[in-house]
């Protein structure tokens, strides 16, 4: 978990507003989108990452990622892992580093399987946003790294579904498949992406 620390002073560094309050910095932060377009733009990555998961063949579940100890299979579920994760925190959950990490229940054993769970999570999302009354994005949210506010860690689950769907992207050319209609760059616009695709 990265931390920033001067002197006997610290700050979790997972929400950039608060690492800029710490060092006294004059820059805006926030989110650019607002909490609809963050669904719109959530609703988006997990249609395409549930096609694109489909592409792979189950031969590569096991498979493991560039750089990391982790499976094209648990990387696939990780996706959507972090939308229902923050469906549970949404309604009244703290969340954990552990809940992010789950891996898939047993009953998952293809890509399609996952995808299908993908697509529940992504029509539990919207029905709960439909619902909503309040779409401001004010409510208060507890996190392992503090409380927070719920549009800042929405626009945090957004960009980091988005991130593991341009992984995939990568995946899929590594085995000689070309993505069916990938994210583009537009997709990713107004969100705090990463500037590469992988861990260094």
């Amino acid at each position: 978990m990265p931390v920033l620390s001067r002197g006997d002073e610290w700050v979790f560094a997972q929400n950039l507003g608060h690492v800029v309050k710490f060092l006294g910095l004059n820059e805006k932060t926030g989110p650019v989108l607002s909490p609809d377009q963050l669904i719109g733009r959530t609703d988006l990555i997990l249609s395409t990452a549930a096609r694109l998961i489909r592409q792979m063949p189950d031969a590569h579940l096991a498979t493991e990622v560039p750089n990391r100890p982790r499976s094209y299979k648990v990387l696939a579920h990780h996706i959507f892992r972090i939308q229902e994760v923050f469906l549970e925190m949404a309604n009244g959950a703290t969340l954990t580093y552990e809940a992010l990490a789950g891996a898939p229940s047993e009953d998952m054993r293809t890509f399609a399987d996952i995808a299908a769970f993908g697509e529940q999570v992504r029509g539990n999302l919207l029905t709960w946003w439909a619902g909503k009354p309040d779409k401001s994005g004010k409510d208060p949210v507890q996190t392992y790294y503090g409380p927070q506010i719920l549009h800042e860690t929405l626009e945090r689950a957004t960009w980091h579904s988005g991130q593991h769907v341009r992984q995939w992207i990568m995946l899929l050319g590594m085995v000689g498949i070309t993505p069916d209609r990938p994210l583009t760059p537009e997709d990713y616009a107004g969100l705090p992406m990463p500037m590469n695709a992988w861990d260094g």
